[in-house]
């Protein structure tokens, strides 16, 4: 007897349903898994907080199981790099039943808004959190003009000619 598979729609349709739902669990269950190496991220994904005052940004980016050692940050203008390598003590003749905690190198590039003074930017280093404080150049911080009642003050020679003539 001569047995024949035709080909049947619903059941096509069902495998490509059947793909979609591995890759969205893929993606949303495990974001790392689609976020490693994009935009020059690879390894290890650091989330990161920052945070706006007039004068700094404070940085915050949490390193769980990261020696300070083994972590570099590095500022150009307005770019933020933060690198580094974790690094896990294997016993010997060890076979993981279970193997979730990620090894290897991470950096993280992030441009801030404005250039900040990379030789005042402070780092600490505390319970697996990463704390930089970035100061703003001088020119792009912002500074309150006091505002005065009564005569007007004298202008500068180069304000008077700016000046409209009545």
């Amino acid at each position: 007897m001569l047995n024949r598979n035709f080909w049947d729609p619903f059941r096509e349709m069902i495998r490509l349903s059947e793909a979609m739902d591995r890759l969205f669990e893929e993606s949303f269950v495990r974001p790392t898994s689609w976020m490693l190496g994009r935009g020059g991220e690879t390894g290890y994904w650091v989330p990161i907080d920052i945070v706006e005052t007039d004068n700094d940004y404070i940085v915050k980016a949490s390193l769980p199981g990261f020696k300070p050692e083994d972590i570099q940050v590095n500022i150009t203008g307005e770019t933020l790099t933060i690198s580094g390598n974790y690094k896990a003590e294997e016993p010997k003749d060890a076979r993981y039943v279970l193997r979730e905690r990620r090894l290897g190198s991470f950096s993280r590039t992030i441009t801030l808004p404005v250039p900040v003074e990379a030789d005042k930017a402070v780092a600490h280093f505390e319970h697996g959190e990463l704390t930089l404080t970035l100061p703003k150049v001088e020119e792009v911080r912002t500074k309150q003009i006091k505002i005065s009642v009564g005569e007007q003050p004298q202008l500068s020679s180069t304000a008077e000619s700016a000046q409209p003539q009545a």
